[in-house]
Order: C-alpha cells, then sequence, then structure tokens
C-alpha cells in the first residue's frame, strides 16, 4: 500500500511540476480597425474623384497567410459616375501584418469595391511591389497588439464598362494612400 501511495505521489508530483514550463509564445499578432481615409491620386474625370472613407479590421500573426478584411462601413467622399449611391457594393481584401522588435508594423493589402448601380465596375487598391503598410504596434509577442499611426500606399485600378468612368490601370501609374484615423498622413 505505501509503494502504491508513493507512485501516486510521485506521478503527481512529476504533472505539478511541469505546469508552466512551456515557452511563452513568441508569435506576435497584429490588428487594425477604425476609419481610414482613402485619397486616390491620377486618374481622369470621374476616375480621378474616388476618394473614399471606410471602416473595416483585420487581424494577423507575423509569417501567417493574409487574412480577410471585414469591412463595417464604406462611404464615397464624391459621388461620381463611376459608382453611384447603392446598397448592392461589395467589399472585399486580404492583408498581411508583421511586427518587428521594436514594434514597427510592415506588411501588404489589396482591397477591392465592386459597384451594385451601374454593376461591375471593380475599384482595387493594392500594396503591390511599390507599396506597403506601416506603423507602430502596441503590445509583445505572445499578445494581439493593435495598429496606430497606420499607412498603407501602393497603386489603383478601376475596370469599368462605364461610358462615363474611363478605366485606370497601373501602367499609368495611379498611386493611393490610405490613413488610418486621418485625413491625411505621409507616405514613409
Amino acid at each position: 500500500m505505501k509503494k502504491v501511495a508513493f507512485l501516486i505521489l510521485l506521478a503527481l508530483a512529476v504533472a505539478v511540476s511541469s505546469c508552466g514550463t512551456g515557452k511563452p509564445s513568441t508569435t506576435v499578432t497584429t490588428k487594425t480597425s477604425g476609419n481610414w481615409e482613402a485619397r486616390l491620386l491620377g486618374g481622369t474625370g470621374a476616375a480621378s474623384q474616388l476618394n473614399f472613407v471606410t471602416q473595416f479590421s483585420v487581424t494577423t500573426q507575423n509569417g501567417g497567410s493574409s487574412q480577410a478584411i471585414d469591412t463595417t462601413g464604406f462611404g464615397f467622399i464624391n459621388a461620381t459616375a463611376c459608382f453611384l449611391p447603392s446598397t448592392n457594393q461589395s467589399y472585399s481584401g486580404q492583408a498581411t501584418l508583421n511586427t518587428n522588435s521594436s514594434n514597427q508594423v510592415s506588411g501588404s493589402m489589396t482591397y477591392t469595391v465592386t459597384s451594385g448601380t451601374p454593376a461591375g465596375d471593380v475599384l482595387t487598391l493594392t500594396t503591390g511591389s511599390n507599396g506597403g503598410v506601416s506603423g507602430t504596434a502596441s503590445g509583445a509577442p505572445g499578445t494581439t497588439g493593435t495598429l496606430s499611426n497606420g499607412v498603407i500606399w501602393g497603386t489603383w485600378t478601376l475596370q469599368s464598362s462605364n461610358p462615363n468612368c474611363p478605366n485606370v490601370t497601373t501602367s499609368q501609374n495611379a498611386p493611393f494612400v490610405m490613413c488610418q484615423g486621418n485625413v491625411t498622413c505621409t507616405i514613409p
């Protein structure tokens, strides 16, 4: 009986002593949300006025795959022939946010707006090879940090069959900048 009790106590001591000895997570997770204002530069006619404000959220891990952007609000600043006010607009996107040991954020993003009226116009913003994401994240490894002072920049394209809305392609170097919570910001 003493041997059984000793073995049970030994097993319990081993189990208790192993608690808390695991390594803490070194994965950095960064999230962003809130208002972002996009200024689209270039374009002609109605396509030169497609500035907008959007609210979205996304959470990604360093070294992880891009994650879907959840758009919770959207509005063009100027109504144009390209995107008439409509409840049928749709929004989609993907983003990757990486945070270094100094809490500086980098990454990539693609954001697409598809018109409801007229149907089929597609506005796409992408960081591509000439753009990126910048900002500062709070938090530490093993926690979820929040992006602040965010800036996203790159090029935009517009595909449209609407004669009042000319196409704009990346070959025309149509740049954009999105500012987190600000009307204006500077590309780093």
